[in-house]
């Protein structure tokens, strides 16, 4: 049965659309599976979301919000060691907020986003955010670094997924990690 608040049964969607796409991938899930799941005819499925790329569309579009506030964070700051911390301990908040399941489907399924405008999107956004931390007049190493903090953040929670830990404790790891992959006299 369908709940009576519209924005509740697209949040219920949304999140067992992302556990199968988490357990199974993307391409291996159907918008059948989906409506099975979650005890809900096909049609009941279309009036909210008309195929699997609108439901990753929604999804993204929740973390693409997040990330374009460090965005337009950054692009008011100076490019010092200090903001470029700043800068990936908010892109760190940013993404916890969106969960490690997220993560996970982004992380496991990049080759279906690579043609997906959601994963144009992020990416776009990626490169902003790198563009702040890695200066292309460094050494290859530090370039590297600074890409890898990133990195460090989103996969993570997959990395550490076996780990007896939270995920609170697995993203603080990741971020403290991240940090530290920064040179301090970068840029």
């Amino acid at each position: 049965m369908l709940d009576r608040d519209p924005s509740s049964t697209r949040a219920r969607i949304q999140r067992v659309a992302l556990e199968l796409f988490a357990q199974q991938g993307y391409d291996q899930t159907s918008l059948r599976e989906i409506s099975e799941r979650l005890g809900m005819t096909k049609a009941s499925l279309y009036y909210y979301f008309k195929s699997k790329d609108d439901i990753v569309h929604s999804l993204v579009d929740d973390l693409l919000t997040a990330v374009d506030e460090v965005v337009g964070w950054a692009a008011e700051q100076d490019r010092t060691p200090e903001n470029r911390r700043e800068l990936i301990e908010r892109y760190g908040k940013a993404i916890r907020g969106q969960g490690a399941q997220l993560l996970r489907f982004l992380m496991e399924n990049q080759p279906a986003l690579r043609s997906h405008e959601s994963g144009d999107a992020l990416r776009d956004r990626l490169r902003v955010l790198v563009d702040f931390v890695v200066d292309p007049g460094d050494p290859l190493p530090v370039q590297l670094c600074g890409r890898m903090a990133f990195y460090t953040l989103l996969g993570g929670p997959m990395i550490m997924s076996d780990v007896d830990a939270t995920s609170d404790e697995i993203f603080d790891a990741a971020c403290a990690v991240a940090v530290s992959m920064l040179p301090e006299d970068a840029g």
